[in-house]
């Protein structure tokens, strides 16, 4: 009997981690094929490719984010071929299972839960007796009717052969990202999230762990995510990973989940005095930071312990963060989720993500729509449209918001004029994001796409609208931002006014002439004329530069020529100051 194992993946980078361990739980006993496609893909092409495979059974994984694009392809294929057998499995139809069951004639059997023995003992079945009934954690049909089986017992997680040591994943294991877990289930209940509904937490053996991370690593994994639901509620064991991994690393990335409020301080001063930078990334849910909503969704939350985590991670400058905050959950309106967001700003993350509530199949908050007077997709993602705190006209405005965030915080294009901005010129953060958002929507530009150039362009005519204080002095370090964004000289900038090219010429030459005037460092670079025409830019600053440098203000009474060399050191470009004496000349 031939199998196939399929995954509509959101992005041709992610490996889809279920399938991987429904073929290795069930190789030992069939012919077990993986065949991975993403949601872009054409459904034509994914149902070509997998007739072509000639498979009679196709198990599929199925997630908010692909469900749709399954049906489909799953339709077409019963279509063509009738006898083969169509399996479901993952979150998504875990839950209202007989619902889907009604609505997808097309699907023969549903697998609830935790699948690989479900799925392994269906394969059984199906190429043998077809007793469905002795199914532990399986949906089936039975001449009109819908049987839906008791749930199975939790698997020992260690009698699941590894997902990671297929020969076909190896050639591309560079280029993807590798999913990883160390544990199944979560410690807390939050009402909004899948991972409540399972009481406990199992975990895989560590020296288990460990081999298959060292495997991964040595055969040239990249980036691995850890997709545990809280990776520190074990200090030990998560101590004794970090170590190892310190140890280990081999040029990959990890990025993981943390709970920050009950991150022991010990772990903390470990990380701070041996992680080298930029190997581990966490990920941190704050949600919410409005007490009253935090007790309704069952999330136990200490604010100013996860702002003490936050900052101390921040300040070793060793690892990124990414926190993540919910619009839309029970009792937070609009003035309500500005406050969660200027709260959580004001802790500067690399990347704050800004979600929306998804009322999921199985949770308590969809359970409890009534209550709250929601309102929400009938279909996936199941996102809200409202609530009787949040109209809809809200969350379409906090919307915009996200957008900005993403373009100008997350995306790390205009750094240092960011936080001029939020600092300074606006009441707060958020009030910015909106106000930008509101003035990006008046304009249309959500409906056309945009390069580096226009975030700056829009942004000036954005500030340029509302007439904001110290515009020039904004307008120089968005130029600075701009030339950081580049890995080499730039061949055109967005703004008119530049040098004299003449005066240009002379500068250079000039500075090549006699570099030590310039600095020692920028002598050290060994620089000649024709290098500095080639990899280098001179821009003049309308403030002085290292005043703004020690104090984050302008000083305007003085203007500074910036030299900007690029390939010389890594990817950033490197900056100097052009001396007083040297100005004069231009």
């Amino acid at each position: 009997m031939k199998v196939v194992v399929a995954a509509l993946n959101a992005k041709y980078i992610h490996m889809s981690l279920a399938i991987r361990y429904l073929k290795s739980f069930c190789e030992k006993d069939f012919e077990i094929e993986m065949a991975e496609y993403t949601i872009k893909d054409p459904a034509m092409n994914i149902v070509s490719d997998l007739f072509e495979k000639n498979p009679d059974v196709i198990g599929f994984s199925c997630y908010i984010w692909n469900i749709a694009e399954t049906i489909k392809v799953a339709g077409m294929l019963k279509k063509i071929k009738p006898e083969l057998k169509i399996v479901f499995g993952g979150p998504e139809v875990s839950y209202d299972t007989e619902e889907w069951m009604r609505k997808l004639p097309q699907v023969d059997f549903i697998v609830m839960g935790e699948g690989e023995e479900t799925f392994h003992q269906l394969l059984q079945e199906i190429s043998t007796t077809q007793k469905y009934h002795f199914v532990y954690g399986l949906a089936y049909r039975k001449d009109e009717e819908i049987i839906l089986m008791p749930g199975r017992p939790k698997l020992v997680l260690d009698d699941i052969p590894s997902p990671h040591r297929f020969k076909e994943d190896l050639p591309s294991l560079a280029n993807r990202v590798v999913y990883f877990e160390t544990s199944r289930g979560c410690p807390f209940s939050c009402q909004f999230c899948l991972s409540s509904i399972e009481v406990g937490v199992r975990y895989f053996d560590i020296e288990r762990t460990k081999r298959e991370l060292l495997y991964l690593i040595e055969s040239g994994a990249k980036l691995i995510k850890f997709v545990d639901r809280t990776f520190n509620i074990k200090r030990d064991y998560a101590l004794e990973i970090f170590d190892f991994l310190i140890k280990n690393h081999g040029g990959c990335v990890f990025q993981f989940e943390i709970t920050a409020d009950i991150m022991r301080p010990e772990v903390l001063d470990f990380l701070a005095e041996n992680a080298p930078p930029g190997i581990f990334r966490f990920e941190i849910g704050v949600q919410s930071t409005n007490d009253t909503t935090n007790e309704l969704i069952k999330r136990r939350q200490n604010f100013k312990k996860l702002s003490r985590t936050v900052t101390t991670i921040k300040n070793s400058g060793k690892i990124d963060q990414h926190l993540d905050l919910i619009a839309g959950l029970p009792e937070e309106d609009y003035d309500s989720f500005k406050k969660t967001f200027n709260d959580v700003f004001a802790l500067r993350p690399e990347e704050l993500q800004l979600g929306f509530l998804k009322m999921l199949r199985g949770t308590g908050l969809r359970n409890d729509a009534d209550k709250y007077g929601y309102i929400y997709m009938d279909h996936a993602p199941y996102e809200i449209l409202g609530n009787e705190l949040l109209p809809f006209s809200d969350i379409v405005r906090i919307k915009r918001v996200e957008d900005v965030l993403e373009k100008y915080w997350n995306a790390h294009r205009l750094d240092r004029t960011m936080e001029y901005l939020v600092e300074h010129e606006f009441s707060s953060p958020f009030d910015f994001f909106q106000e930008f958002g509101d003035f990006w929507e008046s304009r249309g530009w959500q409906r056309i796409g945009h390069q580096l150039e226009d975030l700056f362009t829009r942004l000036e005519q954005f500030l340029t609208s509302r007439r904001t204080n110290h515009f020039e002095g904004i307008r120089g370090l968005m130029k600075l931002d701009y030339f950081m964004n580049h890995k080499y000289k730039p061949r055109k900038v967005w703004w008119e006014e530049r040098l004299d090219k003449q005066k240009h010429s002379e500068l250079l030459r000039s500075i090549a002439e006699q570099p030590e005037r310039v600095s020692p460092a920028f002598a050290e670079l060994g620089l000649g004329e024709k290098d500095l025409h080639k990899h280098a830019m001179i821009e003049r600053l309308p403030f002085d530069w290292k005043t703004y440098q020690e104090t984050g203000r302008f000083d305007s009474t003085r203007s500074t020529l910036l030299l900007v060399c690029y390939q010389l050191q890594g990817d950033q470009p490197l900056v100097f100051t052009v001396p007083e004496e040297e100005q004069i000349a231009v």
